[in-house]
C-alpha cells in the first residue's frame, strides 16, 4: 500500500505516518521546510518530500520526488490555524490578506496536491482524505469569530464535494474528515483525545469510505457532520 501524507512533520500529519508505517505501508511524507521529527523514524518504507502546498509545482517535480506509480491513499493534512480569535480572526480585526493566506494553504493547497497526484491515484482506484475542522461547518458555528480559519476549511469542504463528484468516474472515493479537538502544538495542546485516537479513528473511516455518501464530512468517530 502507498500512502501519501501532506503536513508530515508533525502533529495529525505525523500520526498518519507512524500509523500507516506500522501497517508496513510505504509513506510518502510531505513537509514544508523541516523534517522535524520525522528524522527520528527508522524505517525503509519512508520516503520524505519537501513540498510546501502553496507552490505550484509540474509534473517534473513530480517524477524528481519520486512519488510511486500508484497512490492508494493520500491525506491532505497540511494546514494551518493563523492568529488566535481574539487577536486577529474577530470580526473587527480579520483581514482579507489573512483570508486569502488561510485559504491558500487549507483549500487550495490540498487541491494543488490533488491536481499533480490524480493520475497516480486513477491508476490505482484510490482514496482521498481531506483534513477539515468541524469549525468549517456553517451549522455546527455558535460562537463566531475565527473568521480566517472557519472560512478556509468550509472551503476546503466544498472543494471535497466536487472532487468526489468528479472523481468518481475514476473509482476515487473522497472525504472530508474532522479530526476532532486533539491535543497538538496547534491547539497548544489542549483538547479531549489524543493524536494516535484521533488517526486511528480517522483511518477507520478511510478504510470504510465506501459506507458513506461521496464527498461527505465525517468526524474521527465515523460520524455525519452537517455543513
Amino acid at each position: 500500500m502507498n500512502v501519501v501524507v501532506t503536513g508530515a512533520n508533525r502533529g495529525l500529519g505525523l500520526g498518519f505516518v507512524k500509523y500507516y508505517l506500522a501497517l508496513g505501508a510505504n509513506v510518502w511524507a510531505c513537509y514544508r521546510s523541516e523534517k522535524n521529527n520525522l528524522d527520528m523514524i527508522d524505517s525503509d518504507n519512508l520516503n520524505c518530500v519537501r513540498w510546501d502546498v502553496v507552490d505550484e509545482k509540474d509534473n517534473s517535480f513530480i517524477s524528481e520526488s519520486k512519488f510511486p506509480e500508484t497512490i492508494d491513499i493520500l491525506i491532505n493534512n497540511a494546514g494551518i490555524y493563523g492568529p488566535k480569535k481574539e487577536s486577529g480572526q474577530s470580526l473587527d480585526s480579520v483581514t482579507a490578506r489573512l483570508i486569502l493566506d488561510l485559504v491558500d494553504v487549507n483549500c487550495l493547497g490540498p487541491l494543488r496536491v490533488v491536481q499533480r497526484l490524480k493520475p497516480m491515484l486513477i491508476a490505482t482506484s484510490g482514496k482521498i482524505a481531506n483534513i477539515s475542522s468541524k469549525m468549517g461547518s456553517s451549522e455546527d458555528n455558535t460562537s463566531g469569530g475565527c473568521y480566517a480559519y472557519r472560512a478556509s476549511k468550509a472551503c476546503l469542504i466544498n472543494i471535497s464535494k466536487s472532487m468526489a463528484i468528479d472523481l468518481a468516474p475514476n473509482n476515487i472515493r473522497v472525504v472530508s474528515l474532522h479530526p476532532g479537538w486533539v491535543r497538538t502544538d496547534m491547539t497548544d495542546y489542549n483538547g479531549l483525545i489524543d493524536i494516535e485516537t484521533s488517526v486511528a479513528g480517522m483511518a477507520n473511516v478511510i478504510d470504510n469510505v465506501d459506507n458513506y455518501s461521496p464527498g461527505e464530512f465525517i468526524s474521527f468517530d465515523g460520524k455525519v457532520i452537517p455543513y
